[in-house]
């Protein structure tokens, strides 16, 4: 996150996310940035949308109780087109859980938690060195797209260690995406008028001589509020879902192993990703036609390449660390019959050999 130029942190501490904030307390003031202990998670992301409003790029982490009480802020941060990033190092839940243990049961709750229709990036990293290369892109997609964006590890990955290898600070440097900005005197600045192009206005900081009106209420393209016609709700609403929707193809991101010819393609992510590969190499030594498909964007979903792989195999298993999920996703672009779910729960994800014996029944 410091890497892509993050300096300001607020958040609260959870299992198994607080060792984030914890390093954010120690680093950012290195660098110049604001670390900011909050009362609660709702707090914390006010802070950051606050932060974003006032031209820092912003993030905070958390896990999935604290996920939960973010949603209400993860909406405003939707309706106001702030940029911010969220990590949520997901566990096991309802409630309390398993706090220390792993799972992957977040995902719904990623891209339907708050109210209304709204649209945000979800990206599941399978790695320590996809948390950092996945950071990096979650606050270029936050940036691109004034839009919530979420890093949806668990807590497998988020506790992790492994090689790690980080660009020279130049390198990083190309690959960010910079807001985007008025081009226009403040007097002519209407701070939520689109770019035709991709659906994106350009944004203002508080305090830069710019005057507008930022609300979590319906609001014309001026900011001013308009909560009286159906009209000017559907106008907004549909451009803030629109602008992630048109761009998808932009936005999409996966990992595809041998599936132009697979009989049955295995759906995973995350740490359950890595004893997926392992067990598909060893069903195409066996001389089975297995494949791999995983979703690197969780949100958007890669609903094509999905529907391309389904269409051409047999059997699609879909393996995650909770009781149905993503699965439900797939079931919209593969037909049902063809779907085998694999749920696991408490702690421990799936083996390589447990991936491998159901790939052999479904062959």
């Amino acid at each position: 996150a410091i890497a892509a130029g993050c300096r300001f942190f607020a958040g609260y501490p959870i299992t198994p996310a607080s060792e984030i904030m914890e390093h954010m307390a120690y680093r950012l003031p290195q660098v110049g940035g604001i670390y900011v202990q909050m009362e609660d998670e709702m707090a914390s992301l006010a802070a950051v949308i606050g932060a974003s409003w006032a031209g820092l790029k912003a993030m905070t982490a958390t896990s999935g109780p604290g996920f939960s009480l973010m949603q209400e802020n993860i909406g405003l941060a939707a309706m106001t087109e702030t940029p911010c990033v969220i990590v949520d190092v997901m566990r096991a839940g309802p409630s309390t859980g398993q706090p220390t243990k792993m799972g992957q049961q977040d995902v719904m709750q990623a891209r339907w938690g708050s109210h209304g229709d709204y649209e945000v990036i979800a990206l599941a990293p399978a790695s320590v060195q996809e948390m950092f290369d996945l950071t990096i892109e979650a606050f270029n997609y936050a940036e691109l797209y004034r839009c919530p964006t979420v890093v949806l590890a668990d807590g497998t990955i988020g506790h992790m260690r492994e090689k790690l290898v980080i660009p020279e600070p130049e390198e990083v440097e190309k690959r960010l995406v910079p807001r985007k900005r008025p081009s226009v005197p403040p007097d002519e600045y209407e701070p939520f008028r689109p770019d035709p192009e991709d659906l994106v206005p350009p944004m203002a900081h508080f305090g830069e001589g710019y005057r507008f009106y930022a609300t979590g209420l319906t609001h014309d393209e001026g900011g001013y509020i308009r909560t009286s016609k159906a009209e000017d709700h559907f106008k907004l609403v549909s451009r803030l879902c629109d602008k992630i929707r048109r761009n998808r193809h932009r936005i999409i991101r996966y990992e595809a192993l041998w599936l132009e010819d697979a009989d049955v393609v295995l759906v995973a992510y995350g740490i359950v990703s890595r004893s997926a590969r392992v067990a598909v190499e060893k069903a195409r030594e066996e001389g089975i036609r297995a494949g791999l498909l995983r979703p690197i964007t969780i949100w958007p979903f890669p609903g094509e390449i999905m529907a391309e792989a389904g269409e051409r195999a047999r059997r699609v298993v879909v393996a995650e660390v909770n009781y149905g999920q993503l699965v439900l996703e797939v079931e919209r672009w593969v037909p049902r019959e063809k779907v085998v779910f694999l749920p696991k729960l408490g702690e421990a994800f799936h083996t390589a050999d447990e991936l491998l014996a159901a790939i052999r029944r479904e062959a």
